[in-house]
């Protein structure tokens, strides 16, 4: 088997990468990346020398690159996007670049080759996220056929790839199934994000930064389990579906840095309350019983067990974060939540 993935020098891309050539010793992985900040080779140095990984470098946007490496593949997952929400606010037609014409390329070169050649792809697995459903009050669950609702530059941009893989489906039949995580922690996440944002900066002895209240409420999911449901949905999703991975754990960002700095063992007088950002949604939390019941996929790992797991790996690979925060300067720049 052959597997396309887009972003795969990214955080779960990564992850994904990893977890795949362990599980399947008979499956090829293809990794297209344009490295752009967030994407780091470093992320997969220990796989370099396996004979069954390949990296072009290159972006989602070029047609031809796509189509070529499309062409004999049993499977595409794309992970290449842009995902911060800050950043997004900041400037957003790198999230419209990358997110929605990115998407349509990939798209295109899908339906080219199905018109032209006999192929043997089997599915089309896009990664999306619960963002695109908007904001939730105290109460309810997002199910996959609540209306996207998207409040920020950047879940507008994932949602209305989410649209174009719709209409693809329902247009040319192409075999596309999206997948929706809820928010994502674990090994490799680049240092801007909440929790490696948390960590790193206790490490150095710095303040965790925490937008307003701290009250938000997110629905969080180790990177493992989230490969796993990926997994089963390539192989088991039926297409034209939307499948929510959610980790069923949600948590007040307030809560989840105390627990943070309680596995550290550090006092609470390192947070540090900061002005709150534009949109910034109250509650995100993911309906996952349509993946639990077609699929079989649930989530394993505890977020107690995947936070001392997360926190014990930074402590263990400064190499990989030291010059990343460093270049990001992340404690200065204000605090960069997902």
């Amino acid at each position: 088997m052959k597997i396309v993935v887009t972003g795969g020098c990214g955080f779960i891309g990564s992850n994904f990468v990893r977890y795949i050539l362990k599980k399947y010793p008979d499956y090829e992985i293809v990794n297209i990346d344009a490295l752009t900040y967030a994407g780091n080779p470093e992320n997969l140095r220990d796989i370099k020398g396996n004979k069954r990984y390949h990296f072009f470098r290159g972006r989602i946007e070029d047609k031809n690159l796509v189509v070529n490496m499309l062409g004999d593949a049993d499977y595409i997952v794309n992970f290449a996007a842009e995902t911060h929400v800050d950043r997004s606010i900041q400037n957003s037609s790198p999230f419209l670049t990358t997110n929605v014409l990115g998407t349509h390329t990939l798209l295109e070169a899908v339906r080219s080759i199905f018109r032209t050649r006999t192929v043997s792809m089997k599915k089309f697995v896009h990664i999306s996220t619960d963002e695109v459903y908007g904001a939730l009050g105290s109460k309810g669950k997002f199910t996959e056929k609540r209306m996207l609702v998207p409040n920020s530059p950047y879940s507008a941009s994932k949602a209305s790839a989410d649209l174009l893989i719709r209409a693809y489906y329902e247009t040319y039949k192409l075999p596309v199934v999206i997948v929706r995580p809820s928010n994502n922690y674990g090994y490799y996440q680049f240092p801007e994000k909440f929790i490696p944002l948390m960590i790193t900066n206790l490490l150095l002895n710095k303040p965790v930064p925490i937008y307003g209240k701290g009250k938000n409420v997110r629905d969080w999911c180790f990177v493992g389990d989230t490969c796993a449901a990926i997994d089963n949905v390539m192989h088991n999703g039926k297409a034209g579906e939307v499948y929510n991975a959610g980790g069923n754990c949600e948590v007040e960002n307030i809560e989840l840095a105390r627990s943070v700095l309680k596995i550290m063992g550090k006092s609470e007088r390192h947070i540090k309350f900061v002005k709150d950002r534009p949109g910034h949604d109250y509650r995100y939390a993911l309906d996952n019983s349509k993946i639990r019941r077609k699929l079989k996929w649930r989530p394993s790992v505890k977020i107690e067990e995947g936070l001392e797991m997360t926190i014990k790996w930074y402590k263990d690979n400064e190499w990989w974060w030291k010059s990343l925060k460093e270049r990001l300067g992340a404690e200065s720049r204000g605090f960069w939540e997902r």
